[in-house]
């Protein structure tokens, strides 16, 4: 790192500056306000340590002369006149340390390599953001690097230079709208605007109206008109979720919007054009809907261009490590938490009905129980129901995986519920699923 060392004292000066040097620092000293000021003009610094009273120029003013040359330099003022109002002030205007003297030089050699280590992070951090928006071996917001996801990762930068709508089938938390997010980002699109809705949060009447928007006096709240979600994604993409639960009513004029880019808002008469990519998902296998006579055939084939099929997290294998580190990075709040390997092996084995949200979930839930200790606990982490380990007990009559996924799902279900006190809206925030789905599963399992 480069450092300028602004100092009137001499000893102070020549001492620091031999320490610093010592540590591998390449360092310019001046004795002057002015002369440090000058130099800030001519070439950038790391970081700047500067006195407070200085000849010439105060610290403050080589303080606000550093930050207004390069904004990420750090700034360390020292001063054997310390007051709050000093401090309070140099923190105003954006000095990153304040240090007392008499100091020792080895604490500012430690506050440097702090720095070093910082700085490094940053740059690290910057590379792996620019690699995943470039490099073919991931998805921009996609964590993962199994064989499942690399399929994934393939037809999504295949597809996400055009303009093809796109299909995303996969269960509840498995990424749907991140897979979305990414098709947006790597698309010619990326600056204009990405517009999601959930077709399954909305009545039908309100779905219409948000997709289409209205005119003033369409109905007795209409006081003026409004957009709709088609008209704000404009030039973008709009990203439509549980496009299963949309009603036959809308899926009409969704068809038209696909075949001709432009619709009437409701109550009026004028064509409104528009230029947007859509890009649609689903919980269920669609053509169920379609044989069902619940999903319109030809809207089926207009949305399902180009298929993306999500896999389960259990069927993710060697993914649940990278996303345990990425949610401790996340949700650590800078602390460096650690899961041991054994502990990881059962992750991995566990079915994750939940899918990635319920890992976020419980990688939540066991860094807020942790207290002071930074080694995450098992039984944080995974569900502890005896009935799940039962069933997957080896038995006479051996189990199909997908019998002993279903019992192991019910039992966790009905454990979550108990232990919310059976209610449903806190259980599906536990389970990482939308309080739709739940009511779905309690539904099919027939649980009360």
């Amino acid at each position: 790192m480069r450092i300028l060392l602004v100092e009137d004292e001499q000893t102070i000066a020549v001492t620091l500056t031999d320490d610093l040097e010592a540590a591998g620092y390449e360092v310019r000293h001046c004795a002057d306000g002015k002369d440090g000021i000058a130099e800030l003009q001519k070439r950038s610094y790391d970081v700047v340590i500067t006195d407070v009273r200085l000849p010439g120029a105060d610290g403050l003013q080589v303080l606000q002369a550093a930050k207004q040359a390069r904004p990420d330099t750090e700034v360390i003022m020292v001063t054997a006149y310390a007051t709050v109002e000093h401090a309070v002030e140099a923190m105003r205007l954006g000095a990153d340390d304040y240090i007392q003297k008499p100091f020792l030089n080895e604490h500012v050699v430690d506050r440097l390599k702090r720095i070093g280590k910082f700085r490094a992070l940053l740059s690290e951090n910057q590379r792996l953001k620019e690699q995943l928006q470039t490099n073919a071996g991931g998805l921009p917001g996609v964590i993962g690097s199994s064989r499942a996801m690399q399929a994934i990762v393939k037809t999504v930068r295949t597809v996400a230079v055009t303009d093809a709508s796109v299909l995303i089938e996969g269960e509840s938390g498995t990424g749907k709208e991140r897979v979305a997010r990414a098709i947006h980002q790597l698309s010619p699109r990326k600056d204009r605007a990405f517009v999601a809705l959930s077709c399954g949060a909305l009545p039908d009447t309100l779905l219409e109206t948000e997709l289409f928007g209205h005119e003033r006096g369409a109905f007795t709240d209409a006081q003026r008109q409004r957009r709709g979600r088609f008209e704000v994604a404009d030039g973008g993409t709009i990203f439509l979720d549980d496009i299963d639960d949309m009603p036959m009513s809308v899926q009409v004029k969704l068809l038209r919007v696909l075949q001709e880019r432009e619709f009437e808002r409701v109550g009026g008469e004028d064509l409104v054009q528009v230029d947007i990519r859509i890009v649609t998902a689903t919980k269920v296998p669609l053509m169920e809907h379609v044989s069902a006579g619940k999903f319109r055939e030809d809207l089926y084939y207009r949305l399902n261009v180009v298929p993306v099929i999500l896999p389960g997290l259990r069927d993710r294998e060697g993914d649940v490590p990278l996303l345990v580190r990425h949610f401790i990075e996340k949700l650590g709040a800078g602390r460096n938490y650690t899961v041991k390997t054994d502990v990881l092996e059962a992750m991995s084995g566990y079915s994750w009905p939940g899918n990635v949200r319920e890992l976020e979930n419980r990688v939540a839930q066991a860094i807020a129980l942790s207290g002071s200790a930074t080694v995450l606990k098992k039984e944080h982490l995974l569900p502890v129901d005896k009935s799940r380990r039962a069933a997957l007990e080896p038995s006479e009559k051996l189990a199909t995986l997908r019998e002993v996924q279903v019992v192991a799902e019910r039992a966790h279900l009905e454990h979550v519920l108990r232990s919310v006190g059976g209610h449903r809206t806190k259980a599906a925030s536990v389970l990482g699923i939308s309080r739709k789905v739940l009511w779905e599963k309690l539904k099919d399992y027939g649980i009360e």
